[in-house]
């Protein structure tokens, strides 16, 4: 069920009236409404595979309990293990199986023993699941580090892993965060409510004006990239940038906003990436509980900055490997992590003291000359590597940026509608207007007028009815 479908829009409203009205402010019913809603939501797409959802919740249930109980140092690593292997094996067995046989037949093939009977196994990739396995794990390593203790209720467990606004595409909760709240009796706000369906607003623009839009030109530029010169495929490549940003961050506000509507509080996923001067403000800034996540489980138990710099540049190319390898069973996504690995360490070299880099949100009104060359250095790059992000194989993305850097560069560019330049200016200004404020629309202790506050919403819901793109699946659906 896509946020942005006619489904959902029926869906949504009964489950807030039967959350708020039919459970008499019970905080077990209400629960219990959320787990329903949540495999019903889920179980959309297929039924069958609500089965390994509750089969992944019931397992971390169970696992972290037993961590917890047990006073034994090996047991407890033996228990730890235990999850990683299952949570890990799952996401392998499901996403990856057939790029690791398809890569040790391409393996046997160079040796010269090439495969006469090519094995190719047919799975459906679960929605979702990238992300609710992330989530269920790191609740068994922060009960293993004794950060938190491990729940008794399943049903709040359950609806911890599967908590339908974020269950498809995050952001990645950590239990320590959500869970308690979970444990807390729920009395409606009507402000957070307002905030809610204002965030939803802002993320369905984003999503059906700006990202779909901007997928009509990018999935033709991509499909055709032969055929045209550097300049077009650069601003193909700044599209997709545009694309990506508001289809991921778009999911991420309507998520934020619908939890807002049961009294839920999720972090928050993205703090305007684009306006960063540098590749290490932009990876605080973009899918912010992937990052941290890494950082936590990975970077920082390999010894983070702690270490030599040879072991630093090591840490920080397996978090970007790892990161990029996260995202899909292709080597474009390992190219895509190994490239900001490689722009990550580089400005690390050329810039020795980050801490005095001012932050997007403490820029002056208007961005300095030098503010805006460096977002837009930072800009460049970044979409320079989601052409790795957004063609099907290494090579297509290598002949796509070297078209990029041949002398068509400086050729005329193909005339695109003057409606999309438009829109994403807008887009922009809109957000460097609003850096400051939690979303773009947190207009709610600002001391604007009601009816002007009422207009704007107004003219965002004319512009998605007038100017909404063709219906587009979520980017990190696949994910």
């Amino acid at each position: 069920m896509l946020f942005n479908s006619f489904e959902f829009a029926i869906f949504l409203p009964i489950v807030f009236c039967l959350y708020w009205f039919a459970s008499f402010n019970n905080l077990k019913i209400q629960n219990l409404i959320l787990l329903l809603s949540s495999y019903f939501f889920y179980g959309w797409w297929d039924w069958r595979f609500l089965i390994l959802l509750a089969f992944s919740s019931f397992s971390n249930y169970i696992i972290g309990i037993a961590i917890n109980k047990s006073s034994n140092k090996a047991n407890r690593k033996f228990l730890l293990s235990t999850s990683i292997l299952l949570n890990i094996g799952l996401l392998t067995f499901f996403k990856y199986i057939n790029f690791f046989v398809q890569n040790f037949q391409t393996a046997f093939k160079f040796m010269g023993q090439p495969v006469t009977d090519p094995i190719v196994i047919d799975l459906i990739l679960p929605v979702g699941i990238s992300f609710y396995t992330f989530q269920a794990l790191s609740y068994s390593i922060d009960i293993y580090r004794g950060k938190i203790q491990p729940t008794k209720d399943i049903v709040a467990f359950f609806v911890f892993v599967c908590f339908f606004p974020q269950l498809v595409a995050g952001p990645i909760e950590r239990a320590a965060h959500l869970l308690p709240q979970f444990h807390q009796n729920k009395t409606f706000i009507y402000g957070h409510a307002t905030d809610g369906l204002r965030q939803i607003l802002w993320g369905l623009f984003t999503k059906i004006v700006i990202a779909d839009t901007c997928a009509i030109y990018v999935n033709n530029i991509f499909a055709n990239y032969h055929i045209y010169s550097g300049s077009t495929l650069l601003i193909g490549a700044m599209l997709f940038a545009f694309q990506i940003y508001g289809d991921f961050s778009g999911y991420s506000d309507i998520a934020i906003g619908t939890s807002r509507l049961f009294g839920y509080n999720l972090k928050r996923n993205f703090t305007f990436p684009y306006f960063s001067c540098d590749i290490v403000r932009f990876w605080n800034r973009w899918h912010i509980s992937l990052s941290s996540w890494f950082r936590d489980y990975v970077y920082i138990p390999l010894g983070g900055s702690r270490c030599s710099n040879v072991l630093i540049v090591r840490n920080i190319f397996i978090v970007f490997i790892v990161s990029g390898f996260w995202h899909g069973a292709n080597w474009t996504f390992i190219a895509w992590g190994t490239l900001h690995a490689i722009y990550y360490l580089t400005f690390q070299m050329l810039i020795k003291n980050t801490k005095n880099i001012e932050t997007v949100d403490k820029l002056q009104y208007l961005p300095s000359i030098t503010e805006c060359f460096q977002m837009g250095v930072t800009f460049f790059f970044v979409s320079i590597a989601w052409v790795f992000f957004r063609s099907e194989t290494i090579s297509k993305a290598i002949a796509y940026i070297a078209e990029i850097f041949s002398l068509s560069l400086f050729s005329e560019a193909e005339v695109f509608p003057k409606r999309i330049i438009l829109l994403i200016i807008l887009f922009v200004l809109v957000e460097w207007i609003q850096r400051r404020r939690q979303f773009v629309l947190d207009l709610s202790k600002t001391q604007m007028p009601i009816w002007s506050r009422w207009g704007i919403y107004y003219f965002i819901l004319f512009m998605i009815w007038q100017l909404g793109a063709k219906q587009q699946e979520f980017i990190y659906f696949q994910f």
